[in-house]
C-alpha cells in the first residue's frame, strides 16, 4: 500500500507551478503588444510630423484672350555668336588664363604658347635692321668721298692735268656709291618688313578673345600642343576654349513643311524652357531658313528672345507655340474685359475616376487638400485651369503616387 501511494503522489499535478507559469506567459505577451502598438503609434505621429515629401509650383495668372496659339513646335537655344578660339600657329601651350562659365572681354589674353623660338627670331630681325641701317651710313658716307673725287677730277680734266680716263673712273666709282647707296635704302626697307613680320610671329603666341562673351569650355591645359588645324591624331589640340556671346542667344525649332505657312517674319511668338516649364517667355519670329531636310521633312525657324535672362541658357531644350494676331476664344464681347488665365505646370494634374485633380497645399503648409479642376487647352508643358484654382494657390508637381486628400507632407526646395 506504501508503494501504491508514493506512486499516486508522483502523478499529483502541481497546481502552484503551472499556475506561475502561465502568468509569465500572459506577461510577455501583454509586454509585446503594448511595444507593437508604442512603435506604430511613434510611426504614425513620426509620419504626420515629418510628412510625404513634395514640391510645390506657385499657381500665376497671365492675360487672357491676346492671341491664339496656331502651331505649336520644339527646338534649342543656340547662340548666334560662338567659337572655338584656337591659335594662328602650332605651339605647345605653357599658360591657359580662363576657366568654364568665365566672362572673357574682347581682346582679353586666354592663354599663351611657347615663345622661345619667336623671341631668337625677333632678336635676329632685330640685328639684321641694325646691320643694313648701319652699312647705309657707310654707303652715304663713302658716296660723299667719291662725289669730291668726282669733282677734282673734273676740275683737273678742265685744267689739263689729268686725262679723260680719270674723270671716267670717277664718275663710275661716284655713280656705283649712289646706286650701292639705294640698295642700303631697300635692304633696310626689307629688314624693317622683317623685324615686323617676327614681331606678329611673337604676337601670334598670345591668344586673345575675339569678342566679349563667356567660356563654356576648356579644351587645352599647359604642356600640351595646339594647331589651327588638326594634326598628330589625339596628342593635338585644336582649341583653347569655346567662347559664346550670350547676347546672341535665340530659338532654333524645326518646323513640319506641312505647317510652315503658319509661319511668318516678325510673328508673336511664346517660349517655355524645358527646365522652367512654369515660365513663358516672349519672343518672335526672326526668319525661316529657306530650306528643308528631306529627311525629316522640316524646315528651321529662327525665332529671338524678347528680354534675354542669365537662366537662359545655350543648347537647352525649349517648346514654342506660334501666335495669331487674332484674338483667342470665341463669343467675348468687345467691351468685355478678359478674365486672366490660371496657369499650372501639366506635372501637377493626376486622374482620378476619369477627372482631372491637384493637390493643393493648404493653409499652414503641413498637408495637402484634393480639388478637381477643369482644363482649356493649353501649349506646352503648361495647362489652364478654368475653374478650381486660384491664383497663390500652391499645387504639387512632384510627391508620391498614393498621395491623398489630408496627407501631412513636407516641402521640398
Amino acid at each position: 500500500m506504501a508503494a501504491e501511494n508514493s506512486k499516486l503522489e508522483g502523478l499529483r499535478i502541481a497546481r502552484d507551478s503551472d499556475a506561475g507559469e502561465g502568468a509569465g506567459a500572459k506577461l510577455w505577451v501583454t509586454l509585446a503588444i503594448v511595444a507593437v502598438l508604442l512603435g506604430a503609434g511613434l510611426w504614425f505621429f513620426a509620419g504626420r510630423s515629418h510628412g510625404k515629401p513634395v514640391k510645390v509650383a506657385a499657381v500665376h495668372a497671365r492675360p487672357a484672350g491676346v492671341a491664339g496659339t496656331v502651331l505649336n513646335a520644339s527646338g534649342y537655344v543656340t547662340a548666334r555668336r560662338a567659337a572655338t578660339v584656337s591659335s594662328k600657329i602650332t605651339g605647345k601651350v605653357v599658360e591657359v588664363l580662363i576657366e568654364e562659365g568665365m566672362a572673357v572681354q574682347q581682346g582679353q589674353v586666354l592663354a599663351r604658347l611657347d615663345d622661345a623660338t619667336a623671341q631668337r627670331q625677333y632678336a635676329l630681325a632685330v640685328a639684321q635692321l641694325d646691320s643694313a641701317r648701319r652699312s647705309l651710313t657707310e654707303n652715304e658716307v663713302r658716296l660723299k668721298q667719291t662725289k669730291l673725287s668726282q669733282e677734282r677730277a673734273h676740275r683737273l680734266a678742265a685744267q689739263g692735268i689729268s686725262t679723260q680716263a680719270d674723270v671716267d673712273s670717277a664718275d663710275a666709282e661716284a655713280n656705283s656709291f649712289a646706286a650701292r647707296l639705294d640698295l642700303g635704302r631697300q635692304e633696310v626697307v626689307v629688314a624693317e618688313r622683317q623685324l615686323a613680320a617676327r614681331k606678329q610671329d611673337l604676337d601670334d603666341t598670345i591668344i586673345r578673345a575675339p569678342f566679349t562673351g563667356v567660356a563654356v569650355t576648356k579644351d587645352a591645359q599647359p604642356g600640351e600642343m595646339i594647331s589651327p588645324v588638326s594634326a598628330g591624331g589625339g596628342f593635338t589640340r585644336t582649341g583653347i576654349c569655346t567662347l559664346v556671346d550670350m547676347t546672341s542667344l535665340e530659338i532654333d525649332v524645326d518646323v513640319n513643311e506641312s505647317y510652315i505657312g503658319r509661319v511668318r517674319p516678325a510673328q508673336k511668338a511664346q517660349a517655355v524652357l524645358d527646365a522652367y516649364p512654369d515660365w513663358t517667355i516672349p519672343a518672335h519670329v526672326i526668319t525661316t531658313i529657306p530650306t528643308a531636310d528631306r529627311q525629316k521633312a522640316t524646315v528651321k525657324v529662327r525665332l529671338a528672345f524678347e528680354q534675354l535672362d542669365p537662366r537662359i541658357l545655350p543648347d537647352m531644350g525649349v517648346k514654342v507655340a506660334f501666335l495669331s494676331d487674332e484674338p483667342a476664344g470665341t463669343g467675348a464681347t468687345p467691351t468685355a474685359p478678359a478674365k486672366p488665365e490660371i496657369v499650372i505646370p501639366k506635372s501637377a494634374l493626376r486622374q482620378d475616376g476619369g477627372k482631372d485633380v491637384v493637390f493643393v497645399l493648404a493653409t499652414g503648409g503641413d498637408h495637402v487638400e484634393r480639388r478637381a479642376v477643369r482644363l482649356a487647352p493649353g501649349q506646352g508643358d503648361q495647362a489652364i485651369v478654368t475653374s478650381g484654382l486660384a491664383e497663390g494657390d500652391r499645387v504639387v508637381i512632384e510627391g508620391p503616387t498614393d498621395l491623398k486628400d489630408g496627407d501631412p507632407v513636407k516641402v521640398q526646395e
